[in-house]
């Protein structure tokens, strides 16, 4: 019998999660039945979505139940299997939670190859954020050469992937992000042609200097002052494309919606919401390409990687609502 450690939801947070939203357990495991296999938990992803599973509201996902083992998705080592899909020591990707060991009937696990890539970089560029990233600007942006194009969250994990994505289908990028290190490592080390601080820049006037022919597509991780920003500053025919707000995903009361929303009119733009799942059928191509553009050292993948265990979980989460992570947030067991 395995004994695993876990972090479960205890209480409904109000505004940023403390210390009393999680109980941290142990648990033994059931012995494997036939078609199933246990895995080890390497790499937890930590990502804002899951301030949004915590509220009982009605989503794209149902909530985390009280009592129930965070979501979260994984990098898990197989260790033992009687599924005849999966052998002893392959690693895998996969919906497992917070937690040090889990057992799976294989359902939604895909095996990874860490020849490739490493652990930590599935779950950064060639995981959900890259295929957020990919998806979110060709697709839903539907990106052309010459555009250009504004990021917000720039130094995060779907941000920074979107702005080199951008930049190698020959866009003129512009992240946004906050303070003075984070903006260097996206104009030296990810090549974007310019980054706005918004703690030490005003934004708005900020994106009308560096755009001053007006922006083709706002690719928004934050929403509130920067999407207003953003708003007033697009070219006829922009696009929007609305993929999170993590400034608010804290807030206790909800916030008026954006004061600008008629420059959609006025320039002709639209605004248009996505979730990532709607393409899972469609995630080896962007897998693929990604992969090639790593390879050809177009994009560079970054992991913000903390150490520690399972009881870690909430303190890590936390850092991603004070900007604490450059590129993709990781708890590494």
């Amino acid at each position: 019998m395995t004994k695993t450690q876990q972090v479960r939801l205890a209480r409904r947070p109000s505004g940023l999660p403390g210390t009393d939203t999680w109980n941290v357990t142990t648990e033994d495991l059931p012995a494997l039945g036939e078609g199933e296999i246990l895995v080890k938990i390497d790499y937890i992803s930590l990502d804002p979505a899951m301030r949004g599973w915590l509220n009982d509201v009605r989503s794209y996902l149902p909530p985390v139940g009280l009592g129930e083992v965070m979501r979260s998705l994984d990098i898990a080592t197989v260790v033992e299997s009687t599924h005849p899909d999966f052998a002893v020591g392959d690693a895998v990707s996969g919906t497992f939670g917070v937690t040090e060991y889990a057992v799976s009937d294989g359902k939604g696990v895909t095996k990874i190859d860490l020849g490739v890539a490493p652990g930590p970089t599935w779950l950064g560029a060639l995981g959900m954020p890259g295929m957020t990233a990919y998806f979110g600007i060709l697709e839903v942006g539907k990106l052309k050469a010459g555009e250009t194009v504004v990021v917000s969250a720039a130094a995060g994990a779907v941000g920074s992937v979107v702005g080199q994505i951008a930049k190698a289908n020959g866009a003129t990028v512009i992240g946004i992000a906050g303070g003075a290190e984070k903006c260097r490592i996206l104009t030296e080390e990810l090549g974007f042609d310019a980054a706005v601080d918004y703690r030490g820049e005003d934004v708005l006037h900020r994106l009308r200097e560096l755009a001053p022919e007006g922006i083709d597509i706002y690719f928004d991780n934050v929403g509130g002052d920067i999407l207003d920003a953003a708003l007033a500053n697009l070219r006829r025919g922009a696009r929007i494309v609305l993929c999170g707000a993590v400034s608010a995903y804290n807030d206790e009361k909800l916030r008026p919606g954006p004061s600008r929303y008629m420059s959609l009119l006025v320039f002709r733009a639209s605004m248009t919401g996505f979730v990532v799942f709607d393409y899972a059928d469609r995630y080896p191509e962007a897998v693929a390409a990604i992969a090639g553009w790593i390879a050809e050292g177009k994009l560079k993948s970054r992991e913000h990687i903390v150490a520690g265990g399972v009881a870690q979980f909430g303190e890590t989460l936390n850092m991603l609502f004070s900007g604490g992570n450059t590129g993709k947030l990781v708890l590494a067991l």
